[in-house]
């Protein structure tokens, strides 16, 4: 895999590096909303992180105020953004495995780390290679949403670390004529398959003409209880569509998973901003992962934009982050290398905020059909 020039490392590492004392602070304030704490991170989970080149970032959300009657309602949330790492020409099977293995160096990190629910990026088992317009080989990744490879790795995983995991996969819909779909299954922490949703958006733009392996979804905007909360996901090119997050919210979501893969001429000067404003105007967090590096493909692919072919998509830039209701945030994982994002929240903030800015839809808009009703497939 071919790296490109030097890339900047983060925001906040040139913010470092170059501003100090009270104004860093200041500026800190006014993009990220407040200074969050810092977690402790286990040696554990640090001694993975020197060993196996990744990093490790940990917050904690607070609220408002301590409440009286309701108890606190902690969840720890890590997000996981990686590098493929085999080369795109290893055959298939190798590729995926050394994704697996590398995932679940992070996933133990996770659980040291004491992350009840952990979400990774787009089509995170294999490279992004759904914008290439070839439909060989990469179409045979495709697989079973309840019972394929990718989800029966996620299920022990979620088993021996009694965490809820959030896996998007290239589905193959056996019994719907073998239909392609972009879709994230959600596994409870018992490993049992809680249910899955469909990407609703599909981009046509640039490189990403994603049309040629699969169709906006038909799932809706289902919310799904768990153990630690109701979650729902959003999953890449919807976060530009700003329905799509309010119907997640309008459906009972506490927090909105936004698993991405996307690249810095695309979009990086919308990233910081989507999934915040969204936490913001639905009143729940939001998370937003994205994959890191460049993927090379084998043959050359031309684009609709009148650009000559090329063999990648340019840079995936990481930067994955959290943002709570009341417009704070974490800063952004690297954009250069694999990490994890561990935040602590406590989701008696949500209520909080609505309370605070009455920024909620009423739900009396349930009662005259204008909106489905929630779809909990009940943990």
């Amino acid at each position: 895999m071919a790296e490109p020039t030097k890339q900047t490392e983060s925001l906040e590492k040139l913010l470092d590096k170059n501003v100090k004392g009270e104004d860093l602070a200041e500026i800190k304030r006014i993009l990220y909303g407040k200074e969050l704490p810092t977690l402790d991170v286990p040696e554990s989970a640090k001694k993975l992180a020197a060993k196996y080149n990744f990093e490790i970032q940990a917050y904690q959300f607070g609220t408002i105020f301590e409440e009286q009657l309701r108890t606190p309602r902690i969840v720890r949330v890590g997000l996981i953004q990686t590098h493929i790492v085999r080369p795109t020409s290893d055959p298939l099977k190798e590729q995926r495995e050394a994704i697996f293995d590398r995932i679940a160096k992070l996933v133990e990190a996770a659980a040291y780390c004491g992350v009840n629910i952990v979400c990774f990026q787009e089509l995170w088992p294999y490279p992004f290679a759904f914008a290439t317009r070839e439909k060989q080989p990469w179409c045979e990744f495709a697989e079973s949403a309840e019972h394929g490879p990718t989800t029966q790795f996620c299920q022990k995983l979620a088993r021996q670390y009694n965490m809820v995991i959030v896996s998007s996969i290239l589905e193959r819909a056996e019994n719907l004529e073998d239909i392609l779909w972009n879709t994230t299954v959600i596994i409870s922490n018992s490993g049992r398959v809680i249910g899955k949703h469909r990407k609703n958006h599909i981009p046509r733009i640039g490189d990403f003409n994603e049309s040629h392996y699969y169709m906006e979804g038909d799932t809706g905007h289902p919310v799904f209880q768990t153990q630690f909360g109701r979650i729902a996901v959003n999953i890449c090119f919807g976060r530009h569509h700003p329905l799509n997050w309010l119907m997640f919210g309008v459906n009972g979501a506490e927090i909105v998973f936004n698993p991405s893969a996307t690249v810095a001429p695309l979009s990086e000067p919308l990233w910081g901003i989507e999934a915040r404003n969204a936490a913001i105007t639905n009143g729940y967090f939001t998370a937003a992962i994205n994959r890191v590096g460049v993927e090379t493909f084998p043959n050359q692919f031309s684009t609709g934009d009148g650009n000559p072919p090329h063999r990648d998509l340019k840079y995936f830039y990481g930067s994955s982050y959290m943002a709570a209701p009341d417009g704070s945030r974490t800063p952004g994982l690297s954009r250069v290398k694999d990490g994890l994002l561990v935040t602590e929240l406590d989701l008696n903030l949500n209520r909080q905020v609505r309370d605070y800015t009455c920024f909620q839809v009423s739900k009396q808009y349930y009662s005259n059909g204008l909106f489905p009703k929630t779809n909990f497939d009940l943990y």
